[in-house]
């Protein structure tokens, strides 16, 4: 393996989310089109992870390894929690507790889509026809996180259409909530060396949307369009004043009340990623020489999100977990 580390090879590979009962949010995010890919579990710490995403033909990581794709939503179960009637998650949009937003999925034909998750008895956070916003929904998991639907086609092309494919969705972006855009941009394209995609300015509401990604070999997506096909991209919202206030703060979803857990960034080499970003004077959660698991690292971004970093297995030859089933 090579001991150099170069950002254009990194991938965001997936976004983790506790949840009470795996079984029924399985239900779900199957329902939408995904496939449990890996399920790692470590009963010794009594808890279980499992890996979703998009695996048809049509999909666009359709059989490479869980390490080298973007767009992935990691579960995390902790044991008992389905049977505790008192266990809830924090889904990261109810105040004071607000940080993490939501995961998007683009589909095909978003009023087919959405009437399919209807109805399949799923609650809404917001409809089509809710709001001035009439080309969005967000759809709510079995825990409460906001799941956003957006059309990759316009709206107008799909009204009528009574049939999708989600063999097509992809796994858009994750978005949370930024205090200083100024630093989280610096920090996600200088320290982890992803590219700005689009942005898109609300000044008469007083936010802005930042939507990055890793170019890979498609490139900077040229249109709108192009954006809806792609896995992987983080959405960085930003409310305006946010960072004037020296008092404020998002919650990073692994204080108590728990809900979001982390973001993940699979890089080339393990090691020398981490020397890099050690050369970047980043803030970690936990190095590679931290406690028992010496193959994943955790960095802070500016507002505290947890960021791991794993070794994409394509570039190692061998495998991260060895030891799991």
């Amino acid at each position: 393996m090579a001991t150099a580390t170069d950002v254009k090879n990194y991938k965001f590979n997936h976004s983790m989310i506790r949840v009470k009962d795996p079984n029924e949010s399985i239900k779900f995010y199957s329902f939408l089109g995904m496939s449990v890919l890996n399920k790692l579990s470590f009963p010794e710490a009594k808890f279980d992870l499992y890996f979703l995403g998009f695996d048809s033909p049509k999909a666009v990581s359709h059989g490479n390894n869980v390490w080298d794709r973007e767009g992935l939503i990691e579960l995390t179960h902790n044991y008992g929690t389905e049977s505790d009637p008192n266990y809830k998650v924090n889904n990261g949009n109810v105040e004071p507790f607000r940080g993490f937003g939501h995961t998007c999925v683009s589909v095909d034909n978003i009023q087919a889509a959405c009437k399919r998750l209807e109805d399949a008895g799923y609650k809404f956070q917001k409809k089509l026809t809710d709001g001035r916003m009439k080309d969005i929904a967000f759809v709510l998991d079995p825990d409460g996180y906001w799941v956003e639907i957006i059309g990759q086609n316009p709206v107008e092309k799909t009204e009528g259409v009574t049939e999708t494919d989600v063999q097509t969705y992809r796994m858009n972006h994750t978005m949370i909530r930024v205090k200083d855009i100024e630093k989280s941009l610096k920090f996600y394209q200088e320290v982890l060396g992803m590219k700005l995609f689009r942005t898109i300015e609300q000044p008469e509401a007083k936010f802005n949307l930042y939507f990055l990604g890793y170019p890979g070999e498609k490139g900077i997506p040229e249109s709108v369009d192009a954006i809806k096909e792609r896995e992987g991209l983080l959405e960085l919202t930003y409310n305006y004043g946010t960072e004037q206030d020296p008092d404020f703060s998002y919650h990073n979803g692994n204080a108590e009340p728990q809900g979001f857990g982390h973001i993940c960034i699979s890089v080339d080499n393990l090691e020398a990623a981490c020397a890099r970003l050690e050369s970047l004077n980043v803030n970690w959660k936990k190095r590679l020489t931290d406690g028992r698991m010496k193959n994943v690292a955790f960095v802070l971004d500016p507002d505290g999100y947890w960021v791991e970093i794993v070794q994409n297995e394509r570039f190692s030859g061998k495998p991260n977990f060895p030891h799991t089933c």
